[in-house]
């Protein structure tokens, strides 16, 4: 920790150069949490290509990876605003909304995929700290995120959480974190139920195994990195970029009726 993409081997596929955009989310304001590596780079490359201007929220200690993001969508004519902090911070987690909205002109796509996971292999293992931590990141965080900004929020808006293939096949060492990714899709998904009566759609991406920082900075013991993603139907983990497309979809208009849906890219292993 922190988990920095540039120091894993092999480097992870953001769509740096293979994502191409065709101006599907033309002239919209986005913020993703989590956007300096992994899934959250990916959908934040994959929006300024699309004609998006991006805001990204990241930790401070991983502002090396964000620098590289920043520049991405500055490349594509595109306004950038970075947010270093901790979103275990409620203050903060208010704060970046707020410096979006104004540092963009608005907010109509939220993306909140940033989160925390840390394997520990006993229950006894599992501290107070350790649980408090995943909870604050990964559902304190979206909630304090997603009641500041949804008031800033137009019709025709979209809200997108990560969830995880965890919410459904929970791995033993992963107690605390596939208990906050089941409570992501039942948040989300009554979340859409309410949002949608002011024309707002929310709806969750859930994830198999995904090569991203998370992994080898302490969400798996090492002889599980090695081997991650080999029991998928590919026999490889997914890259990043493989799930850009679905975030651009349930962002666009091209997803007007889609509402409370959860998009599983598990590489086979299917989600329900």
């Amino acid at each position: 920790m922190p988990g920095l993409a540039r120091k894993m081997d092999p480097v992870p596929d953001h769509g740096e150069e293979s994502y191409r955009g065709s101006g599907r989310l033309k002239g919209r304001k986005a913020l993703v949490t989590g956007g300096d590596s992994g899934i959250g780079r990916a959908a934040a490359i994959a929006f300024a290509r699309e004609g998006a201007d991006v805001a990204i929220s990241y930790l401070p200690e991983e502002g090396a990876d964000a620098k590289e993001v920043i520049a991405l969508i500055e490349k594509e004519g595109r306004t950038s605003i970075p947010l270093p902090g901790d979103i275990k911070d409620e203050a903060w987690c208010r704060a970046l909304v707020e410096k979006t909205v104004t540092g963009l002109g608005g907010l109509d796509i939220l993306v909140i995929n940033a989160g925390r996971q840390q394997y520990r292999e006993k229950i006894e293992d599992l501290s107070t700290d350790d649980f408090d931590k995943t909870m604050k990141t990964n559902l304190y965080a979206l909630h304090w995120i997603a009641q500041a900004a949804v008031p800033h929020m137009p019709a025709g808006a979209s809200v997108i959480t990560t969830a995880s293939i965890q919410a459904y096949q929970p791995s033993p060492i992963l107690l605390d974190y596939a208990t906050t990714k089941a409570g992501i899709v039942a948040y989300t998904k009554a979340l859409a139920k309410q949002l949608i009566e002011r024309g707002i759609r929310a709806n969750v991406v859930a994830p198999g195994p995904v090569w991203t920082a998370l992994q080898p900075s302490g969400g798996q013991p090492d002889e599980k990195v090695e081997k991650f993603g080999e029991d998928s139907d590919f026999g490889r983990p997914g890259q990043p970029v493989e799930l850009a497309p679905v975030f651009v979809l349930l962002a666009s208009q091209e997803a007007s009726f889609i509402n409370g849906e959860v998009y599983g890219v598990t590489g086979g292993k299917g989600v329900g």
